[in-house]
């Protein structure tokens, strides 16, 4: 009885991973919506562009605002 059940989970866990990443990615029907102006990550990107400038040229780093560090080693 144990043997049964515990075959029975197992298959349950390998289905579930089998089947948990199968959705990954944009389908080609929903980049349409992706590609709206609303939908993007920064709504002026001249203006991010100007303020990451601004940015790594004050702080003599590079990567813009997503990598740690800085010019005075002090990260």
């Amino acid at each position: 009885m144990k043997k049964s059940h515990l075959l029975k989970a197992s298959l349950v866990m390998l289905s579930i991973i089998l089947t948990g990443c199968s959705s990954l990615g944009v389908e080609p029907w929903e980049r349409d919506l992706l590609a709206k102006d609303e939908m993007a990550l920064s709504s002026a990107p001249l203006d991010a562009a100007l303020d990451d400038h601004i940015y790594f040229s004050k702080e003599a780093s590079s990567g813009g605002r997503s990598f740690g560090g800085g010019g005075c080693g002090c990260n």
